[in-house]
Parts: structure tokens; sequence; C-alpha cells
């Protein structure tokens, strides 16, 4: 995973870049705001980044209100690093859209811990975009179920995509959650079976085997 670091300082940076690719992480650096606001808006950008508070060009909360501000699809989990204390501050940055808040001077276990929470967050921001996809997915197919469907005026099969025709039921059945139970209507209970049929209304015909769809 690539982690984006934001620091101008130049031993803090060092720092964390030594400890987070000790931890097995890619590292991208910025010394100022301006620089990480071009690498969190480039192609492929870091999802996780560590702003300091304190930057020239943009500040770490300016940073962090335009990353929320571009709307990009990709979800960014920020952590702000600063030596601001107070509550009034942490308070400030998680209004400006910060994930989470570390003062310096850090502990390297705390900072280990965030990081890991934060890349917990965004797999399980994948998996849940990933699973939007695929009920996006069987939705679009539902609506094409429910739309314009080739059907036989003789025989009444459907044909899929592949151009393969199917039995009507036997595409339904295979295309949604709706399962067929075979009977006889009142007319063909008449037609076919006189008035021995008419002995018993809810008389059911056997299931005939399904057939295989035919090209």
């Amino acid at each position: 995973m690539r982690i984006l670091l934001a620091e101008d300082e130049a031993l803090t940076r060092h720092l964390v870049t030594r400890l987070l690719e000790g931890w097995g992480y890619q590292v991208e650096v910025a010394s100022d705001g301006l620089e990480a606001l071009d690498l969190l808006h480039a192609p492929a950008a870091a999802r996780l980044a560590i702003l300091d508070w304190m930057m020239p060009g943009r500040d770490g909360i300016e940073v962090c209100r335009q990353v929320r501000a571009s709307g990009n699809a990709d979800y960014t989990y920020v952590i702000l690093l600063t030596a601001k204390r107070e509550k009034e501050d942490v308070v400030t940055g998680l209004d400006a859209g910060a994930d989470d808040y570390i003062t310096k001077p850090f502990d390297e276990a705390e900072l280990r811990s965030r990081v890991r929470s934060g890349e917990r967050i965004l797999a399980l921001k994948g998996a849940l975009a990933e699973k939007v996809d695929q009920l996006e997915e069987a939705l679009d197919h539902v609506q094409r179920l429910q739309g314009l469907l080739p059907i036989c005026m003789h025989c009444k099969k459907i044909r899929d995509d592949q151009h393969t025709w199917h039995r009507m039921e036997t595409y339904i059945e295979e295309h949604s959650d709706a399962m067929f139970s075979h009977a006889l209507c009142d007319e063909c209970l008449s037609k076919y079976y006189g008035p021995a049929g008419k002995e018993d209304p809810d008389h059911e015909a056997s299931e005939p085997e399904p057939g295989e769809g035919s090209t």
C-alpha cells in the first residue's frame, strides 16, 4: 500500500518515512501543501495520507478541505500530524475532513496502529464499493429482463443475448427468483379433461421435465 507523507520538517519526514517503509508501506513524500495536493489529485494517487498541520503553501487543514471538496471517486484516508493538542484543534481538524489525528512527539506504536486502522477502513470501503457494483450490475440485469425480450410468437420461447432460445419458464427461473409450478386453467381443464376434470377444480398437471434451450 502507498502512503503520502506531507511534512516540511526534514528530520520528521525522514523518521516517519523510515518507519512506514519498515512496516512494509511504499511512501511518497511532499515537503509542502501544494506538492501534497498535486500528488493527491494525480491519477492513481495514494489513498492514505499523513499531513502535517503546519506547512508552507497550504497547511494540512486546507489540503484536507480541498481533497474532500474534489469529490474523488476513491476515498482518501487522512491522518493529521501536529503539535497542536487542544480539544478545539482536534475538532477543527476533524471538521475539515480528517479521519484521524496524531500529536507530536508521536509514539511509534500509536502511529503504526492508526495507519493500520486506516488501511482496514479503506479495505472495507473497497469491499463495500465492489458489492455496490455487483448490486448495480444485478439491477441492470433485472431491468433488462423486465424490458424488451424476444419471444417466439408460436412456441413462446425466449431468446437470450447469445441468440439461444429457451423455454419461457426456464429462462425466467434462471434470470430471476421466480419459480414455476404447473397447473391447469379452467379453460384447459375443461378442454383436455372434460367433465372428469371439472370434478377436481384444484387438479394440477404433473410437472414436465425442464427442457434444454435450443439454438
